[in-house]
């Protein structure tokens, strides 16, 4: 059994992010280990880097198979979405979700073999890892089932909004930008031709070598939406804080072949493409402060490039 101490960034984003919850979760970790362990019927292994959620491999000591134990507080709607949509995508283009018990916070998820990952071949070979993430995206997608319990995607546009509300002024993002991204992101998701289960995250780090599939994905946010919102992520990853000129190069050729292998009109993934960017910088804004004043990264180059392709 690996050591059950939270490293200092898993502590501070759990208790960021759900607060006292967080607190508590953290605290009560080894004991949730050792009983889901117990339970299942797991040897437990190594942990993952460790950012908002305590994650090991596992073996299954039944039939020796390889797993993953995914550990997290158990608010309503966090990791439940993500059981929600493996369970939907059941295998196909996901790793496979095993067990789940909603009450203690734990998944048991397939491990994908080998496990490398899409961005290990940007940027040398960045087509095929674009091909890669592509191939996963059109295996996932499907139309939601009935009763489905994911969320529309449309609901995101309340991060906008709460932005708006709470930042009046240019910083820590130009408003205009914001502004122009929230109703753009209205209007793609009023005019969708298409509404299906997605990933939400899909990008080089969330998409790993198998051997089951060629590519599985991993770690699925969950809506249900327009299929163009998939191709966001994919224009300023992996890693975002880097701003290196060649790597925001790369992101033309991504937005044709996007639009190519996911069959959408090469505008839409544009502006998709700004929509998903400027809503990552949102996403990072949450935690700016006049006094600790949080960075941009490349996403925002991402969206000011594509801001002048827009209709």
């Amino acid at each position: 059994m690996p050591s059950v101490v939270p490293p200092p960034a898993l502590v501070r984003n759990a208790v960021e992010t759900w607060g006292a919850d967080g607190r508590r979760w953290l605290d009560d970790l080894p004991k949730i280990v050792d009983g889901v362990a117990r339970d299942w019927r797991l040897n437990v292994g190594r942990t993952f880097d460790l950012s908002y959620h305590w994650v090991a491999e596992a073996t299954r000591e039944d039939d020796g198979s390889a797993a993953v134990l995914k550990l997290g507080p158990t608010q309503p709607g966090h990791l439940d979405i993500e059981a929600a949509a493996l369970g939907i995508f059941d295998g196909r283009g996901a790793v496979r979700l095993l067990e789940h018990d909603p009450a203690r916070g734990a998944l048991l998820l397939e491990r994908a073999t080998p496990g490398t990952l899409a961005r290990d071949l940007v940027p040398d070979r960045d087509e095929e890892a674009t091909a890669a993430v592509i191939g996963v995206a059109r295996r996932l997608h499907r139309p939601a089932p009935p009763d489905c319990p994911l969320p529309d995607l449309s609901t995101e546009s309340a991060s906008f909004t709460e932005h708006l509300r709470r930042f009046p002024g240019d910083d820590p993002l130009p408003r205009h930008l914001v502004e122009r991204a929230g109703r753009l992101f209205d209007e793609l998701c009023a005019d969708a031709a298409d509404r299906v289960v997605l990933h939400g995250d899909l990008h080089h780090d969330n998409v790993l070598r198998a051997d089951r599939e060629p590519w599985l994905a991993i770690d699925p946010h969950g809506w249900v939406g327009d299929p163009g919102y998939e191709a966001g992520t994919l224009l300023y990853n992996p890693d975002p804080d880097d701003r290196d000129e060649d790597l925001l190069k790369l992101m033309p050729t991504r937005v044709e072949q996007l639009a190519d292998g996911l069959a959408l009109p090469l505008e839409r993934v544009e502006a998709w493409g700004f929509v998903t960017a400027v809503l990552s910088e949102v996403w990072t804004a949450e935690a700016w402060t006049p006094d600790e004043p949080t960075g941009t990264t490349r996403a925002l180059d991402v969206a000011l490039q594509l801001l002048p392709r827009l209709s």
